[in-house]
């Protein structure tokens, strides 16, 4: 579960209620016009540009990403390439058989050096999937991006629907509240939808995927060094290189500091 999300969600939700509550009834600022004109119309423009079946999928990934977004740390996963390699020299391919990896991109990787694939194989096979994970979060990240663009311009459009209506009846006082409800209102729930929940997705996607990218390419590299037999030590070294360099910093500066102790 993502804390930051359903943080962030929560404490703006809180702070635009209490606007509303200390601003006067909050009846007043329930439309459903306005909902249908911003929500409707922000979805038609979305299934317009993106195909359906892709529009439904990315939904349900910006939601599953929002909400159990599980940071991957590179030092765990190169740590946990190490003991797979060490495995190997000391037992052979075989002992990655079956074994128990909760990573499951790789998993599989150490279960195509147990089933003894080639190689090229290998590592076409991983890269193929790498950037079909990478694709579906673009995709959803453009698809949330689409609708956090449509619904304040939605918004808009409910609020020229509303003028027009206040101006055209400016001879009957009672459809004067109800259409400047409608022009307001939609502009509200457009910059809401867009700023509070559409946008941020949008660029949490954005953010998973580069974190994606970094740990499955370094979890690529770390099965081919771990196919061709190398030294675990060895592919510890070369996989530190994915690591930030703050991180880099602090593990040489601890090396350092094991050397003079010993």
């Amino acid at each position: 579960m993502d804390i930051a999300t359903i943080a962030g969600i929560i404490a703006g939700s809180v702070v635009v209620a209490m606007a509303v509550m200390v601003g006067g009834d909050v009846g007043t600022f329930v439309n459903i016009p306005s909902v249908m004109i911003v929500v409707g119309g922000g979805m038609a423009a979305t299934f317009i540009r993106f195909p359906l079946k892709v529009v439904f999928h990315a939904l349900a990934l910006g939601g599953k990403v929002a909400f159990t977004h599980k940071q991957t740390d590179p030092m765990e996963m190169i740590e946990q390439i190490a003991v797979l390699a060490e495995k190997v020299r000391r037992e052979g391919p075989l002992a990655l058989d079956n074994l128990e990896i909760d990573d499951p991109f790789l998993k599989k990787g150490a279960q195509f050096v147990a089933d003894g694939y080639e190689p090229a194989f290998i590592k076409e096979s991983l890269e193929l999937e790498r950037d079909q994970n990478l694709k579906q979060l673009d995709e959803g990240q453009r698809i949330y991006k689409a609708i956090g663009d449509a619904a304040p311009a939605f918004g808009m459009i409910g609020t020229l629907v509303g003028l027009v209506q206040m101006l055209s009846n400016m001879e009957d006082p009672s459809t004067i509240g109800p259409a400047m409800a409608v022009a307001l209102l939609t502009t509200l729930y457009g910059a809401v939808i867009a700023n509070l929940i559409a946008l941020p997705i949008a660029d949490k996607l954005s953010t998973k995927g580069k974190i994606v990218d970094v740990s499955q390419t370094l979890t690529i590299d770390g099965i081919m060094q771990l196919s061709s037999g190398k030294n675990p030590n060895l592919i510890r070294e070369m996989l530190v290189a994915y690591l930030p360099e703050k991180t880099r910093s602090k593990i040489a500066a601890d090396e350092a500091a094991e050397a003079m102790a010993t």
